[in-house]
């Protein structure tokens, strides 16, 4: 057994540990506002783990990355200077972020929908939506649906294909392992040494 295989057997022996859902909580809130991480990666270990849970789960992951959009929303609102833009500087996303207000400019709520559909990282734009002032309401129910559409159908598509996708995980693993970790690092070299 490989190396990606057997942390990905372990992953999916903790999803099933009793904390675990208060562990997806945290990565939810955290994921929205300043965590590089997304839910995602627990969400899908968690319902192959509790196929009868997935609904659950998709429910906690959905509300608690919507209080962390709240709480990006609050950095954004109130001190913007003091933590967003730490934030955005840690994650070398400036640019991402300029672009996300000029977005935000010309379709408003709109992009936090499509960003909670979407795995654009969400904590740019909770951020950007707090510190260009949106309505405060309008975002709570776009991040709410967009949230919803994104972490149901993950959820579902686990459930209801997770022991295909489980073994097809179990085969490639380790080789997508290997290309997802040499990705990340030409990216790091990329936005280090050239952004």
């Amino acid at each position: 057994m490989g190396l990606w295989q057997s942390l990905y057997k372990k992953v999916i022996s903790l999803s099933a540990h009793r904390n675990a859902p208060c562990y997806l909580a945290g990565v939810s809130v955290a994921e929205s506002s300043f965590f590089p991480i997304p839910p995602d990666t627990l969400l899908i270990p968690m319902v192959m783990a509790k196929p009868t849970k997935s609904w659950t789960f998709a429910f906690i992951t959905t509300a608690s990355s919507v209080i962390g959009g709240m709480i990006g929303y609050a950095i954004g609102y109130f001190a913007f200077a003091l933590v967003g833009q730490p934030i955005i500087e840690f994650f070398n996303a400036q640019a991402q972020f300029n672009d996300l207000i000029e977005w935000f400019s010309h379709w408003g709520v709109l992009v936090v929908f499509l960003a909670g559909v979407t795995p654009i990282p969400y904590k740019l734009f909770t951020l950007g939506a707090g510190m260009m002032q949106m309505s405060f309401p309008a975002f709570v129910v776009a991040s709410i649906v967009g949230r919803s559409i994104r972490f149901y159908g993950v959820a579902a598509i686990m459930r209801f294909s997770g022991e295909k996708v489980d073994s097809m995980i179990v085969r490639y693993v380790d080789r997508l392992g290997w290309i997802a970790l040499t990705v990340l690092l030409a990216l790091i070299v990329l936005f280090k040494f050239v952004g």
